[in-house]
């Protein structure tokens, strides 16, 4: 009786952590009111406070329970959805709240716009995706701001979330018409890996192109002093407009319409404005990218850009159709959004998701190829235990000498160590070893003597000699917008981010005035199923 009570007392005593991770907070998630699909990356925003958060990949969202306690409203967005209000006082404290949302799309109209005053006819897709780049400047803030935001950066494997780290950020900005690396500024208010989540140290290294160790295929990405937040603003087009982005993007106000095709789709709506739906596409021998950009049929203001590089010669290895409707592998995919406040448009989120190999060394290996004088023989040392029936078979080894096949009599095994013992007559032994020999005493390379090949030995465990493998993983960079300050300028005396040493460097750490207005919307569950 008193064992049997052990795992019921763990039980309890886990459902109390869980229970204490998630206490003080409304949790809820976000689906789509037809196929109950997640509806990622939508807008939760406190009404009346611009305070908010945006959905996880699996629709989720935390918000204090302070919000509720003091009676607060919510307002939940989403491109393509109908706003959907409700009281924090509707939705429980404890349990996990569903909201769904309904569709809001619109038919496809003419393309006649009544733009602030100006009435312009019959425009193409890929005019008004100019007129839009030409707006830009009048659009978005031209002087000093900043954004209060949850950052976060992980893998993501197997349904499972990996290596998640996560803080809270203040970037001030200079505006639209400053370059944004050279002058923005960011204050780091929290940071830390959140250790509740599966770690992978294999994962968390930098990019190596010179190793291979960690490479995105058919990409590159510059290590821009391993700083992955850094690394996550360089890939907002629409905010660097000016000055090159990415691949095809090149230069947003010269060469995006240059180096794509345009189509208009039906036209959407978020929060009650229209936009127009506009597609995009380009195609090379070896590349092909496909991507959506939403503009407002107000003032052409830019409300999402999306973008996707695929591998044109590789299929997706679940062998479904992507979300562009085909089977190529995508190497990176970028989501952009802004939101207008006061006149202006603020980013609302940014999400950098590409796949990357981790080429990881054999398991089992061979740790050893060697010449025995004594025994006249050759020798593989293997670095751990191979299984019997393979190892001390003559069709998995291939010896040469001068690039001629030495013939294997019998093989002998003590521990992890194979004997391979040649069929010659002495003659013809004396002789091979004899030159072998010879070529150690003049400190010769005796590769090119002799060459000893392993093929088909498994260990005891099942893993394949010498075998590299390279799992794929997905990584992600994302910074959510809580708040929105429009002339807000960074203070004199700030402990800036230091942009060209990596997150876990020596960074400086502040703390804000108001720092409980903001918190972590960390992701509900460790995986997706």
């Amino acid at each position: 009786m008193h064992c049997n009570r052990w795992p019921i007392l763990f039980f309890l005593l886990m459902a109390s952590v869980c229970w204490a991770q998630e206490a003080g907070f409304v949790r809820g998630t976000v689906l789509d009111g037809e196929t109950k699909e997640p509806v990622v990356f939508a807008t939760v925003r406190i009404l009346g406070k611009a305070k908010g958060v945006i959905t996880n990949m699996d629709g989720s969202f935390r918000l204090p329970l302070e919000f509720r306690e003091a009676g607060e409203s919510i307002a939940i967005t989403s491109m393509g959805y109908t706003k959907k209000e409700y009281g924090l006082q509707q939705l429980s404290p404890s349990d996990i709240n569903i909201i769904y949302l309904e569709a809001g799309v619109l038919e496809l109209s003419e393309a006649v716009v009544k733009a602030k005053g100006k009435r312009f006819r019959n425009l193409n897709a890929k005019q008004i995706v100019q007129k839009a780049i030409d707006a830009i400047p009048n659009n978005y803030p031209a002087t000093s701001f900043s954004l209060v935001g949850y950052y976060r950066d992980y893998q993501y494997k197997d349904s499972t979330y990996l290596n998640l780290n996560e803080g809270i950020f203040e970037v001030f900005d200079q505006g639209f018409d400053q370059l944004d690396d050279s002058n923005t500024e960011s204050l780091i208010y929290q940071w830390s890996t959140n250790t509740d989540f599966p770690q992978d140290s294999s994962a968390r290294q930098s990019y190596n192109y010179k190793s291979l160790s960690k490479v995105i295929e058919k990409a590159r990405l510059d290590a821009h002093g391993g700083n992955e937040f850094r690394i996550l603003r360089i890939h907002d087009a629409i905010r660097n407009f000016n000055v090159g982005s990415y691949d095809f993007i090149g230069t947003m106000k010269t060469d995006f319409t240059k180096n794509h095709y345009f189509l208009r789709g039906a036209d959407t709506t978020k929060d009650g404005n229209e936009l127009y739906t506009i597609k995009f596409r380009i195609f090379f021998p070896n590349y092909r990218a496909n991507g959506t950009i939403y503009i407002s049929k107000f003032d052409f203001a830019i409300h999402r850009l999306e973008y996707t590089m695929y591998d044109e010669k590789k299929k997706g290895d679940d062998k479904k159709r992507n979300k562009h409707g085909h089977f190529q592998k995508p190497i990176f995919d970028i989501t952009t959004e802004y939101n207008s406040q006061d006149g202006n448009m603020y980013l609302n989120y940014i999400s950098f998701h590409n796949t990357f190999i981790l080429n990881v060394p054999p398991v089992f290996r061979v740790d050893d190829y060697a010449v025995d004088f004594d025994e006249q023989c050759f020798t593989v040392e293997y670095n751990t235990r191979p299984l019997e029936e393979l190892a001390m078979d003559l069709k998995n080894y291939d010896v040469e000498f001068k690039n001629r096949r030495v013939k294997i009599r019998t093989i002998k095994r003590l521990k992890n160590k194979i004997y391979l013992i040649p069929a010659l007559i002495d003659e013809k032994k004396y002789e091979i070893f004899g030159e072998i020999l010879d070529a150690v005493k003049k400190e010769k390379d005796l590769n090119e003597l002799v060459s000893i090949k392993v093929s088909n030995v498994r260990d005891t465990l099942g893993n394949l000699v010498n075998k590299w493998t390279a799992p794929e993983y997905e990584q992600y960079r994302e910074f959510f917008v809580q708040e929105v300050k429009p002339d807000n300028r960074a203070p004199f005396d700030g402990l800036f981010m230091d942009k060209a040493v990596p997150l876990f460097g020596e960074q400086p750490m502040d703390e804000p005035a108001n720092g409980e207005y903001y918190w972590m919307n960390t992701p509900l569950k460790k995986s997706i199923n």
